[in-house]
């Protein structure tokens, strides 16, 4: 923003298009000098790791209009078709900002005879009309001004015959509507940019100007001294040739005031900071450092040219202050960021007692709505109205949008309602509220009313509307304002396209967007990047890169935004060597320092798997922000390091870093994942030191960890006490219950959920239809399946997959056919969901069919499908399709994964090839504990206990930690193979040298190992010095291994106990009585009889 400072050395904000004030100016790129567009602002939000939206904002002049010319011609052409309909304004005009012709009926029409979007023909076709060779003297006379003409002409004429009778006030004017030049008798006026100047006049003076300046003589005897040396020195200026001007000053000690003035502002255009000290000292050694007008000016200098430091000094070294003075500090602060600071400025110029003026006002209130300050921007609302200037329509506009900005739409309206005046800004200010913090249906309606009231909307104002139609998914809308757009003749323009094709890219259709991109005249770095984005964000990173390539070779160079689309790109199809491609190009452009860019880096390379290239990318930036730290976190989270992740927690606060709630809920994900939890109750702790505790999304978080690490009562609590509970918080308890195997509890939420008005999503019905699949809830499954069709997700194809596959766990696999025939849309996983249902019923054969039929509507099987379809094979010993399918594996390229190796292991071992899966094993490339686990079940299997016992060593070896799985495979292959040493050996050490407690299983895998070595007395005393009460599966592994060995008395004292446990099962009479029968005990098997009828059990047969 700016102010005309006094005297010529301040700033200037005039735009003929929009009025003193441009609402939609931004600010300057920190590594570039040409400021972000609406479009790349817009994209910067979304993949900024740092998730602070940002307000997109642009200055008309910073793009070619091509529909502005076209415009404009039109209404030359009906200027030059009647010029009786239009006022002449040019020699009554007070401000050059005003049209120079104004049509008659339609105020709206308005002509510049120096718009820079006139045709070239203009000057030349007015001439002609002037000097009546064109449409006659009658025309000429009713524009009222060739005499005007005739004399402006005599004027210059006599201006280039004798300068010396001629004033010079091009630097010392205060006001624009003064003349550049003012006869010294007369006090007739000329000014250079003159509307009704002949054509030759600019050329002249230029021509004139530089003859002096290159013969060094001729020039200055005809100006004399009120021209003096400035005409110079503004010349040399304006062509960039500062140095020259600068030795020029240096040279003349007399040289004027405004000459000095002249240097600064050239030095200002060309961000010329060294020069602009030379001009400072200058300045000082001439004694002319106490210059109000200089002053001003250099303080402008300074800040424009970056550093504010240097611009405060010499504001704080100022004898006197005006408005100017304050209003450019001000600016100075607000431009660079330091909007605290520019408040306080402003609060000290009030306690001085100098009134703001309206610059002064639009300033502060912009500086308001970048920080949300709504208080200080109420007090400016009151101090506006106070002053007389909320009539003004720039500051309404700028009122507007403060208040949108800060959330206060509702004010904004009231503002902008009250306005007398309101221009096309007024109007975008208003629209841009809506569209940002209000319902876009609004934003619409003001529209239509903006067209209503005979205002064309300009660029801006499309760019926000469409913007408001891409948040709101509102395709259809966004197509009308494409029509509105080519009517208006603005689709060539840049911006227009880039925001067209950022919109169809976002509602979904990203071939519009390419078609919108491709009808573009022109190309930019934003237009690229919009399209870029669009295919990223479609999970089109393949073609996105592709994109790229095909940018560079037309020479447009990517920015910060386009290198960050690529990178997620990258991430997103775990494309390391590309992303490395893109790194090298961010080096080669500069860009590495920038701390986007390194967080982005930093997520790349941990999607991509690379999480030492990640951390070593963290450890290098310069600058880290909360951002960065979550992004490490997150990458050690997502690979299984959590404890890594909480250190870099803890490193995180001792460098002063404040976590954020994103930091504490990728924290919380990471104890979730790794059982930590002391380390998830200590951050609870911290969140309710931090004030996060009441926020939704920890809270869910919170519940998440607790039912995670197995406390459901805590996750309860923490749910309990949640002031706002959302359908994600309701979903993650009712997760908690269902994979706890909480299914009733699962499904009584689910009823209170209900109750509380509370919709449940498809995330929820997911959850609630798998906690029925766990506790086979066939009845409240079949309950929830009509409830789905009345939510209308009956269509989800999630959904309809896990309906699949809760029919099937329920054992209704004709009900599950049902609903799988009746999916409109069906996908991988709804494959899967059957072929496992058949699968887990012992349907291997059907599911192997399945797998055909699916191929054969060309939906392709993935790691899940193979893995299934492995397991169906194990399931029926069918070795030659199990063979088949590895062969499907490899070319599928699914072959290096552990998962599927883990289960062709499993497969050829049951199948009973150990050797191939011996071959397996040994040709994995990464092998996880499954995979070591498979293997050693194989071998126990086959009884193959001391293969199992040698690879357990090798294991170990390797340094992967045996699990409580690995050991009950070593203990069943001990069993199998009669190793009763090896595998008493083997338990006692679980605990005691590597830490495993035995399960239930171990017990029982121990007492199967006694009992099968004949060592029923052992086993029987290992039973009773159990340190935990023995389960059923325990006793009945000694009674069966009694009744294996007709051993009554153990075989008796085993049943007692085994029937208390379970009085409803009829297993342990069974084995109980072949004992009996097997000891010749006849009465016992009778009285075995009656004790099973008196309890309601099924009889045996006869002979049993």
């Amino acid at each position: 923003m700016a102010a005309a400072a006094g005297g010529g050395g301040g700033l200037c904000c005039c735009n003929p298009y929009h009025g003193f004030f441009s609402f939609h100016q931004s600010a300057a790129s920190p590594h570039r000098p040409t400021s972000l567009s609406p479009t790349h602002l817009l994209l910067l939000a979304s993949a900024s790791a740092s998730s602070r939206p940002m307000v997109a904002e642009s200055t008309l002049e910073e793009h070619p209009q091509r529909g502005q010319t076209w415009r404009t011609k039109q209404l030359w052409d009906e200027f030059f078709s009647d010029p009786a309909q239009w006022w002449d304004n040019r020699t009554n005009k007070k401000n050059p900002r005003f049209p120079d012709f104004n049509h008659r009926i339609v105020a709206e029409k308005a002509l510049w005879i120096d718009n820079r979007f006139n045709p070239p023909w203009v000057h030349a076709r007015l001439a002609a009309m002037v000097q009546g060779q064109e449409h006659g003297q009658s025309n000429i006379s009713t524009l009222d001004a060739s005499g005007k003409a005739i004399r402006v002409e005599q004027l210059w004429q006599e201006f280039i015959s004798d300068p010396s009778q001629w004033w010079d006030n091009r630097f010392i004017k205060k006001n624009p509507k003064y003349p550049d030049f003012e006869h010294k008798t007369t006090h007739e006026g000329l000014w250079i940019e003159g509307g009704m100047n002949p054509l030759w006049v600019k050329a002249k003076v230029a021509t004139m100007a530089l003859g002096k300046i290159q013969s060094g003589g001729g020039l200055r005897s005809q100006l004399r001294e009120p021209l003096g040396n400035g005409w110079n020195v503004s010349i040399l200026c304006q062509e960039g040739r500062l140095k020259e001007a600068l030795h020029m000053v240096e040279q003349n000690v007399q040289a004027p005031i405004n000459t000095y003035a002249c240097l600064l502002k050239g030095c200002i255009r060309r961000k010329a900071l060294g020069e602009g000290k030379r001009v400072h000292a200058l300045i000082i050694r001439r004694g002319l450092g106490s210059n109000i007008i200089l002053g001003n000016t250099l303080v402008n200098m300074y800040a424009k040219c970056g550093s504010v430091l240097d611009a405060r000094q010499v504001f704080d070294s100022m004898h006197e202050h005006n408005i100017f003075s304050w209003t450019t500090i001000i600016s100075a602060y607000a431009d660079h960021g330091q909007s605290e600071e520019a408040i306080n400025l402003f609060q000290q110029m009030q306690q001085t007692g100098i009134p703001p003026n309206k610059v002064t006002f639009v300033v502060v209130l912009k500086v308001c709505a970048r920080i949300l300050a709504l208080e200080q921007g109420k007090q400016l609302h009151l101090d506006i109205i106070k002053s007389g200037f909320e009539s003004d329509v720039i500051v309404g506009s700028t009122l507007v949008d403060m208040y949108a900005k800060c959330g206060r739409i509702e004010d904004a309206r009231q503002v902008f309602n009250n306005m007398r005046e309101r221009d096309v800004v007024s109007w975008t200010a208003i629209i841009a509220g809506y569209a940002h913090h209000g319902p876009g249906k609004e934003a619409l309606d003001l529209y239509k009313q903006l067209k209503q009231e005979g205002l064309q909307p300009d660029i801006v104002t499309y760019v926000v509307l469409l913007k408001a139609c891409t948040s709101n998914s509102d395709l259809e809308h966004g197509k009308q304002l494409h029509l509105d757009i080519i009517k208006s003749g603005f689709e060539s323009d840049v911006t227009v396209g880039s925001t067209l094709v950022d919109m169809y890219a976002k509602c979904g259709h990203i071939e519009d967007a390419h078609q919108v991109f491709n009808n573009m005249d022109e190309h930019n770095t934003v237009s690229w990047t919009a399209i870029i984005a669009g295919y990223a964000q479609h999970g089109l990173g393949k073609k996105a890169l592709d994109l790229y390539k095909q940018m560079k070779q037309e020479g447009v160079l990517p920015d910060i935004v386009t290198f960050v689309v690529l990178l997620k790109a990258c991430a997103s199809i775990a494309a390391l060597d590309q992303g490395k491609q893109v790194h090298s190009d961010i080096i080669k452009s500069g860009f590495e320092s920038d701390v986007i860019i390194g967080n982005t880096l930093v997520d790349m390379y941990a999607k991509c798997g690379c999480i030492e290239d990640a951390h070593q990318m963290f450890k290098d930036m310069r600058e880290r922000d909360v951002v960065s730290w979550n992004v490490m976190i997150a990458g050690c989270a997502q690979h299984g390091l959590g404890k890594e992740a909480l250190d870099l927690y803890k490193q995180m606060k001792q460098e002063g870093v404040q976590p954020d709630i994103v930091t504490y809920a990728i924290l919380l994900k990471a104890c979730a994942t790794i059982a930590a939890l002391e380390q998830g109750k200590q951050l609870h702790l911290d969140i309710m030191r931090s004030g996060f505790e009441s926020d939704v999304i920890v809270g869910n978080t919170l519940v998440d960890m607790y039912a995670k690490c197995g406390c459901i009562k805590d996750a309860r609590q923490v749910f309990n006490s949640m002031h706002e509970r959302d359908v994600v918080s309701w979903s993650a308890m009712i997760a908690g219950y269902a994979e706890h195997g909480l299914g009733k509890e699962a499904l009584d939420l689910y009823e209170q959920m209900k109750q509380n008005g509370v919709q449940p999503n498809n995330v929820t019905y997911v959850l609630l239809l798998k906690a029925c699949a766990s506790i086979v809830a066939l009845k409240q499954g079949k309950q929830l399946h009509l409830d789905i069709i009345k939510s209308g997700f009956g269509s989800d194809v999630i959904v309809g997959s896990t309906l699949v596959d809760m029919y099937a766990k329920c054992g209704c696999i004709e009900h599950a056919r049902e609903v799988f025939n009746n999916m409109h849309d069906r996908n991988v996983v709804s494959w899967n969901a059957k072929i496992s249902g058949f699968a887990q019923h012992g349907l291997g054969k059907e599911a192997l069919d399945l797998n055909k039929q699916m191929k054969q509507e060309g939906v392709q099987p993935d790691i899940v499908t193979y893995v299934v379809l492995l397991k169906a094979c194990a399931s029926i010993a069918a070795l030659e399709q199990g063979k088949q399918l590895h062969m499907d594996i490899i070319k599928s390229d699914f072959d290096s994964d552990v998962i599927v190796g883990n289960a062709l292991i499993d497969m050829y071992a049951k199948c009973g090839c150990i050797e191939d899966a011996c071959q397996v094993f040994n040709n994995m490339q990464k092998r996880d504990v499954v995979s070591w686990n498979a293997m050693i079940a194989g071998y126990a299997q086959q009884g193959l206990g001391k293969e199992a016992f040698t690879l357990l060593k090798q294991m170990q070896r390797e340094g992967i930690k045996p699990d409580e799985v690995t050991y009950l495979s070593v203990l069943s292959a001990c069993s199998h193979s009669g190793l009763v040493d090896k595998g008493r050996h083997l338990f006692d050490s679980m605990y005691k040298d590597h830490g495993v407690i035995p399960t239930m299983d171990h017990y029982a895998c121990m007492v199967d190992l006694l009992g099968r070595a004949g060592c029923l007395a052992d086993a029987e005393d290992f039973v009773r010095k159990m340190p935990v009460q023995p389960n059923a599966l325990v006793l009945r592994t000694l009674l069966a291994a009694a009744r294996n060995h007709g051993h009554v008395e153990i075989g008796r004292r085993a049943f007692d106990c085994v029937v208390k446990l379970e009085p409803e099962n009829a297993a342990p009479y069974v084995l109980l009585s072949n004992i009996y029968a097997a000891a010749g005990r006849r009465d016992d098997v009778a009285q075995i009889r009656r004790e099973m009828n008196d309890a309601g059990l099924k009889a045996m047969p006869e002979g049993s």
